[in-house]
């Protein structure tokens, strides 16, 4: 298959102007150019499009979560026709899953497990007392809050694909880097874009992100418009921790895809 051209955002990281109060204020930003990319060597990957439930239904995750809204709204309108266009054609869909097991029982996860064979075990270092109550005082105090802490739990008990991004009959589906990387070694790919919650958290961090593959050379990029990331109370009103996600993947792994483009290209490929 032929490459293709369709336009990305890439970010200049050049030159600083030393004359300036602030050098780097003389850097070129974002910009936008026509770049090659190769269907037969691209795999689009869904990470954690996890159900989130209802604020009615999970109370203390929605309070502790404010890009919950977000997410359901990209689910709802982004998903289902950019899925629809990559399963009419020849470009791979890949899921990458977490959490708790609600998974296994599928035909992608059990053939990707035949294929990539035993997952290497890690090495963790001990706990003490200490360890443990600093991590609760976390979790009280810092990430869900005391309160919330018995909803965020319950929700993870049950833990599945949102409706929208669940994998049809038996599309490949990884829990980390090392069945992932299989695949990609199975079907050709260096080249993965992601879509999917969070682009500042899981997308980059978890097994299966951008920091395992890129450790493999595989080039990462994201579809802004499919995406969302964690914000604080300092950057949520301009999102700001999603721009500055996506501006560290321009960087360090890849490009930024815009939703009408990359549909618009999935849609020229042949079908599978």
């Amino acid at each position: 298959m032929d490459p293709v051209r369709l336009p990305a955002s890439y970010y200049r990281q050049f030159d600083a102007d030393y004359t300036r109060d602030v050098p780097g204020e003389a850097y070129g930003g974002w910009q936008t150019a026509d770049v090659e990319l190769a269907p037969a060597h691209t795999a689009l990957v869904v990470m954690h499009a996890w159900d989130g439930g209802t604020a009615e239904r999970w109370p203390g995750l929605w309070r502790s979560t404010e890009s919950m809204p977000r997410i359901r709204r990209i689910l709802q309108e982004v998903f289902p026709p950019l899925l629809t266009a990559v399963r009419a054609s020849s470009l791979p869909l890949f899921h990458v899953v977490g959490g708790r097991d609600y998974y296994s029982h599928l035909p992608g996860y059990q053939q990707t497990v035949r294929l990539a064979g035993p997952t290497p075990s890690s090495v963790r270092v001990a706990k003490d007392p200490v360890w443990e109550r600093m991590q609760q005082f976390r979790r009280d105090q810092a990430i869900g809050g005391a309160r919330n802490w018995a909803d965020i739990s319950a929700r993870y008990r049950e833990l599945d694909f949102a409706p929208e991004a669940r994998p049809v009959g038996d599309e490949p589906i990884a829990e980390n880097g090392h069945q992932l990387t299989a695949l990609c070694l199975d079907r050709g790919i260096n080249h993965l874009v992601y879509i999917g919650f969070a682009i500042n958290w899981c997308l980059v961090m978890s097994p299966g992100g951008m920091v395992d593959m890129g450790q493999h050379g595989v080039m990462c990029s994201a579809i802004r418009e499919a995406v969302t990331a964690i914000e604080n109370r300092e950057t949520a009103r301009g999102e700001r921790e999603k721009e500055q996600a996506l501006w560290r993947i321009a960087l360090q792994w890849g490009f930024v895809f815009g939703l009408e483009d990359f549909t618009r290209m999935v849609r020229t490929l042949p079908p599978r």
